[in-house]
């Protein structure tokens, strides 16, 4: 049935619970179209990871031509795609913290630095940006007839210079990932084994037959290793420098995961051979980045005398990969990955954000608990209650003693095992078990949807390791799934379509908070609570909400990896006493709540609730309440994993 107001109760929902709460102003940020706003940190001398948006193509250089090397990063997706410098204060060593990305040029799809007799020159397939300092990247050359040499399609398409065969004349070198075999979605097996190929990432020489003046390319030759192609996970981003110190060109490559592959030249300075690849490790384990879809760049950072790594990662972040110096047998020992900071400026938690507006510390006032890309959930506190508040630094939350973290693995993603490091998780802050606590409700990659029971005070929250969502089934039905899913679920364990949020919500005013989602065919669905022998459990869905035409809502009737994907939440937007829907769209939508009574659920798409395009994924609602009461504004977790602040236009200023 229609419900015309929020729980009143202080378990009903959490994340709604400051309805009344007093803020002060606080001077509104500026913004970026009409309507809406970037939040900021606002917090002199906070330092945080350095970012830019969903994924990181770095290019290490001293842009400023002060003596430094500062760090020039290309992010291709929106919101944030441009190219953007990230200027090195100096005389902090091999990890200063950097000052605020500033926007110098566009984005540059596959972008990549060579260095060339002392100086930077810039690629992308097929083109060259020259005097790119001074024209802001907008002046490509062509360098070569085609843009993509390989057979296949690719994805990776990774141009550079080097002088391959020691020669003098410098040679193109290109790397690409080739996802013909493996294709893309849903191929596991009822045992969950990968039915399809692996990705591919080959790396090819064009030999420069002419000179530097006047470059004269070959055809596309296979680089070889240990008598075959050169083959990564995908993505090889290859480098070429004298990582063992021996004064040839070894080969080091990246792939699409988060491992890197080195391969050595055995064979000269001008007849390079190379040995098969192996694997970089550092104490006995594989070297690894957090994420994946990394992007090395080999460049003396430290300027020691030894060739280290600049590596981009997808959610944005820069990792320094230092080479200690040390060669054991043939392969350059490398340091783990050390993330780089900046002085804060845009709060930001990984990529595709998907933030919860809640009280989660009791001190009176409404932080930020979201999930991300990599399937992490961090705590943002509110510093001051302001409009918009001052914000501290993201920290990790724990459920028991381990840090929270959804990942995929090698078969929970449907999309396939080159996805193992993503959780994509989405979550409400809620009192879920009814003890006055919130806790948290968490869907992710897998489309299992677990509570972190809330075992601490009010104002200092402690987690429990995940328990599943429990649902009972009547007797002698299933548990429903989606039909593309490999594996079963238990008994009493809930699950449903991957990376759809779970609003925690009081739907029915019975006093115990239910779950209104996605189900497992894509319909957003009612699933109440009832009280048991065996405690709380959901009840089997109900499709109680509609759209105009009077037909169940389906909010993604796409299979496979197309599926789910949808965030919303659940807030009188416009003020007439009816809960509405704002649901994820290239920015978020709001869906009227056009109901005429109690017998149903009616919702109308009114379009978004700003023209910004926030997403070429999904972006992520909360509603917040840092202009006092009344009705709320929003906050939209983004793509690039920043806020962006809707003010609301039915509200009385």
């Amino acid at each position: 049935m229609v419900r015309n107001e929020l729980a009143s109760t202080v378990r009903a929902l959490f994340a709604f619970s400051l309805l009344t709460a007093v803020v002060t102003a606080a001077e509104p940020a500026k913004p970026l179209l009409p309507g809406a706003e970037r939040l900021k940190y606002q917090s002199p001398g906070l330092v945080v990871d350095l970012g830019v948006g969903l994924w990181a193509w770095p290019l290490p250089m001293d842009w400023d031509q002060d003596g430094d090397l500062d760090l020039v990063v290309s992010c291709p997706d929106v919101p944030y795609a441009g190219t953007y410098f990230f200027e090195n204060p100096g005389q902090q060593g091999a990890m200063p913290v950097f000052k605020p990305g500033v926007k110098v040029g566009p984005p540059i799809p596959n972008g990549m630095p060579s260095y060339v007799n002392g100086h930077v020159r810039f690629l992308s397939p097929a083109k060259e940006y020259v005097d790119f300092r001074q024209n802001g990247f907008s002046k490509p050359v062509e360098i070569y007839p085609k843009g993509n040499i390989h057979p296949n399609k690719v994805r990776a398409n990774q141009w550079r210079y080097t002088d391959y065969d020691g020669d003098g004349a410098v040679d193109l070198i290109v790397g690409v990932g080739d996802w013909t075999e493996y294709g893309w979605d849903n191929a596991f097996d009822k045992s969950g084994n990968w039915t399809r190929g692996p990705l591919h990432g080959y790396v090819y020489f064009l030999k420069n037959s002419g000179t530097n003046d006047s470059p004269k390319y070959d055809d596309p030759v296979q680089v070889h290793a240990a008598g075959k192609p050169v083959d990564t996970y995908g993505e090889p981003t290859p480098n070429f420098a004298d990582f063992d110190g021996d004064g040839d060109l070894d080969l080091l490559c990246g792939e699409f995961l988060d491992g890197f592959n080195y391969f050595e030249n055995t064979g000269s300075r001008t007849q390079p051979v190379y040995a098969a690849a192996r694997r970089l490790q550092h104490a006995g384990q594989e070297l690894k980045l957090d994420l994946e879809m990394i992007v090395p760049v080999a460049i003396d950072w430290d300027q020691d005398g030894d060739v280290d790594l600049i590596v981009g990662d997808e959610d944005g972040r820069v990792a320094f990969v230092e080479h200690s110096g040390k060669v054991l047998s043939g392969v350059p020992q490398f340091l783990p990955p050390r993330y780089f900071q900046q002085q804060a400026d845009d709060v930001k938690f990984g990529a595709l954000v998907s933030p919860c507006s809640v009280d989660w510390d009791g001190d009176g006032d409404e932080d930020l608990v979201c999930g991300n890309s990599a399937g992490y959930v961090g705590f943002i506190e509110n510093l001051d209650g302001g409009n918009p508040p001052r914000w501290a630094a993201p920290k990790l939350l724990k459920g028991g003693d381990e840090t929270i973290r959804i990942q995929a693995g090698p078969n929970g993603s449907i999309q396939g095992p080159c996805e193992a490091k993503w959780g994509y998780t989405t979550l409400s802050a809620a009192d879920w078990n009814g003890d006055d606590l919130p806790d948290l409700v968490v869907n992710g990659i897998w489309g299992k949807v677990l509570w972190y029971e809330n075992v601490g005070t009010r104002t200092q929250p402690k987690l429990k390791p995940a328990q599943s969502v429990s649902i009972t089934w009547p007797e002698g039905t299933t548990a429903t799934k989606p039909a593309w899913f490999w594996w079963e679920p238990a008994a009493n364990e809930f699950v449903t379509q991957w990376r759809t949020m779970p609003a925690v919500i009081d739907w029915n005013r019975d006093g115990m908070v239910d779950l209104v989602m996605l189900d497992h065919e894509g319909y957003l669905t009612f699933f109440g609570r009832q009280q048991t022998p065996n405690g709380l459990t959901l009840k089997p869905g109900q499709r109680l909400f509609q759209d105009t035409k009077g037909n169940p809502l389906r909010l993604n009737a796409k299979n496979a990896g197309g599926s789910g994907r949808r965030k919303f939440c659940l807030t009188d937007w416009d003020g007439d006493g009816k809960i509405d829907l704002l649901l994820d769209s290239k920015s978020v939508n709001f869906w009227k709540n056009v109901s005429k009574d109690d017998a149903t659920c009616v919702f109308e798409d009114q379009g978004p609730v700003t023209e910004l395009r926030l997403a070429g994924h999904d972006t992520s609602p909360t509603p917040v309440h840092w202009s006092g009461p009344g009705l709320p504004d929003l906050v939209i977790g983004a793509e690039d994993g920043r806020f962006y602040l809707v003010r609301n236009p039915n509200r009385k200023q």
